[in-house]
């Protein structure tokens, strides 16, 4: 960020731009309960920020700690650069960031009635009523109690009520929930890719024999499932899993895959104490394992720069024998 000038915040509306905030926006009395803030961008804040209406023209712009709006929190779709949330974010009513060229990363979950973000990256979850992703990447999971709309994204898991899918999407991890069938435009693709090979991936190096994407087909790999809790209330729940399909996941040694080192890593964030990076083959280090370098990593599988091989279930008599004796 370019340089930058200390303020005090008073009890008016705040505009920031080339500003740097040491201390919270917080309210000290009522009539700051309806105060806004807007940044214009390189901004830097280093506590916490309450406000009426939260906007965001352009980055770069740093949250370092929570962020809470009453209405609303909007990033402007003309918004150059990163806008990076380090912390929580959450609103009473909505939180929407559908930059066309910027990019928004949320350090942590991120919590509203609804949620709309495109070209942003959640390194936890959401938890909303309804949600839209487009050219998205949450590491957590999606949890729209109502409606979501996922297009070109990745996600960890999802589970809502009614999901409506449309182009190349990914799942981290191997099971997802609707309440209602999946509803998907014609070309959707489901690609679960919680056996690929993330670690090797991220290093630059080939991945590890019997791991790869598989591509899911939500009508057979759907399960149709009646639930109830402990009062006797009863659940209807769509779960769409590769469970069944992963013969070779148990030949697969996922401690070496290091996938979780990349979640973690990226959940975690500003937290980590150190710096941490993976072993290559060679015994260099690869790059740092934090948001600068796992966010582009995960765009890059978006956009396809990044190709997850097709994971080969073809396993032979003699390896599924041997791996039994072992047993």
């Amino acid at each position: 960020m370019s340089d930058m000038t200390d303020i005090r915040i008073g009890s008016n509306d705040v505009i920031l731009k080339d500003n740097r905030v040491k201390s919270s926006i917080i309210p000290t009395g009522t009539k700051e309960l309806k105060r806004n803030v807007t940044v214009q961008g390189n901004v830097e804040i280093d506590g916490a920020v309450y406000a009426d209406k939260l906007q965001v023209e352009s980055g770069p712009t740093r949250f370092a700690k929570s962020v809470f709006a009453e209405s609303e929190i909007y990033v402007l779709a003309t918004s150059k650069n990163t806008v990076l949330f380090t912390k929580a974010v959450g609103s009473s009513d909505r939180i929407s960031a559908l930059v066309n060229s910027g990019r928004v990363v949320f350090g942590s979950d991120v919590n509203a009635p609804k949620v709309s973000l495109k070209n942003c990256f959640v390194a936890g979850s959401i938890f909303a009523e309804t949600v839209t992703l487009e050219n998205s990447v949450v590491l957590g999971g999606v949890f729209a109690s109502k409606n979501l709309t996922i297009k070109n994204s990745i996600v960890g898991l999802f589970n809502s009520s009614h999901v409506k899918a449309e182009g190349i999407n990914y799942m981290l991890y191997p099971t997802s929930f609707s309440v209602e069938p999946i509803e998907q435009i014609p070309g959707t693709i489901f690609n679960n890719i919680s056996l690929a090979d993330l670690g090797s991936l991220f290093k630059g190096e080939a991945s590890k024999p019997n791991t790869g994407r598989i591509e899911m087909n939500l009508q057979e790999d759907a399960q149709y499932m009646n639930l109830s809790d402990k009062d006797g209330n009863q659940y209807v729940v769509n779960s769409y899993s590769v469970a069944a399909r992963i013969i070779v996941a148990d030949l697969v040694n996922f401690e070496k895959m290091e996938n979780h080192f990349l979640i973690t890593a990226a959940s975690l964030g500003p937290q980590l104490l150190k710096s941490y990076s993976l072993i290559k083959e060679d015994g260099s280090a690869s790059d740092p394992l934090n948001l600068a370098h796992i966010v582009p990593f995960f765009f890059n599988i978006l956009s396809g720069k990044i190709d997850i091989p097709v994971l080969d279930a073809h396993v032979s008599f003699e390896e599924l024998k041997s791996k039994i004796m072992k047993e």
